[in-house]
């Protein structure tokens, strides 16, 4: 079968990570798979005549409903949606958009959520039937490149590499935009700082709002212990998260963060925002540390630094849970179950 696949596919992402990964299991069941990037598509007309073109789509997918789903309103083949995270947390709160949501919803043959919880918000805020909504959490598959260098990776960000193996480097992982939110523990972690200075903070990930990035450097530039990267491949960041003392995550608003369960599957404690998508993942002092202000950030964290037995506890109890939730293999298996639906 050949389907047409659309996402959100800004470079180094955690939608075009899970796009590229979803495809490869769809390719893997004999299927012709085309991702291409919502972002080329003015409408749905567009999308509804490169489908009919020949030879034609028999079938077509989407992450995030209203940014990929409302381009397959007007296609003429099957279709299914994958929910990204914004669209339910977010976008719904719009009417125009939530409107639009809805009749994708309806015309889709099937929904995947990450979460329970993004089934059951659908079901409430979409008026979805249960019956066409499945829970599939991300598969995780984490690689570390073998030739990265810590202290090249810290030097590159203005951190002193002099005591390099004394510091205690929390890594925030995300892109730079509003949704999440980079700047909201910098002023505390760097007061923490300038009371620890062994204690610094790393922000990498690729710069997707430009006006967002202009803010973030200026704010980095001129506050103590905190510290941008520039953005790397998957393998050197699991390769950076495996360093650093804890992987951070300060978002408003997750679908499922691939990001914290990397972290998990690389045995590295996690430190995150207590919310609805980090919170369906993080269970709080068993798999990870959450907190809900950045002045209790700085408790967790410290929590972390004394507490070796918690550390441990932690790193093994993340390791399990990864393992257990999020295996490859069943994702696999649900997609192309799901696909085979499509004919």
């Amino acid at each position: 079968m050949k389907l047409l696949f659309l996402a959100c596919l800004s470079p180094k992402t955690g939608n075009n990570t899970t796009a590229e990964r979803i495809r490869s299991h769809i390719e893997s069941a004999g299927h012709i798979c085309e991702l291409r990037d919502a972002a080329e598509f003015q409408s749905s007309t567009e999308v509804a005549d490169l489908v009919s073109q020949n030879p034609p789509f028999e079938g077509a997918l989407a992450i995030h409903l209203f940014k990929a789903g409302r381009l397959l309103l007007d296609v003429q083949v099957p279709f299914g949606v994958i929910f990204g995270g914004t669209d339910i947390n977010e976008d719904v709160k719009v009417e125009q958009k939530r409107v639009v949501m809805e009749q994708v919803l309806l015309k889709a043959r099937f929904a995947v959520a990450f979460t329970d919880k993004m089934k059951e918000d659908a079901e409430l805020f979409l008026l979805s039937k249960s019956s066409k909504l499945y829970v599939q959490p991300q598969g995780i598959q984490t690689e570390v490149t073998k030739k990265f260098c810590w202290t090249d990776f810290l030097r590159s960000t203005g951190v002193s590499t002099e005591h390099v193996d004394d510091l205690r480097v929390f890594l925030l992982v995300c892109g730079l935009r509003r949704v999440k939110d980079p700047l909201y523990l910098v002023e505390d972690f760097s007061e923490w700082h300038s009371q620890n200075p062994r204690n610094v903070l790393v922000i990498i990930g690729p710069k997707i709002d430009p006006m967002f990035t202009a803010e973030v450097e200026g704010v980095v530039k001129r506050t103590a212990g905190v510290f941008l990267a520039q953005e790397r491949s998957q393998q050197e960041l699991h390769a950076a998260m495996k360093r650093c003392f804890a992987l951070v995550n300060s978002s408003v608003s997750e679908g499922m963060s691939a990001a914290i369960l990397e972290a998990m599957d690389l045995r590295v404690p996690v430190v995150v925002r207590d919310i609805p998508g980090n919170a369906a993942v993080v269970q709080h002092e068993i798999t990870g540390l959450l907190y809900s202000s950045p002045q209790e950030f700085v408790h967790q964290s410290e929590r972390l630094l004394s507490d070796h037995e918690l550390r441990e506890s932690l790193v093994k109890n993340g390791k399990i849970y990864v393992e257990q939730h999020h295996s490859l293999k069943q994702e696999r298996e649900t997609y192309q179950r799901l696909v085979g639906t499509l004919h």
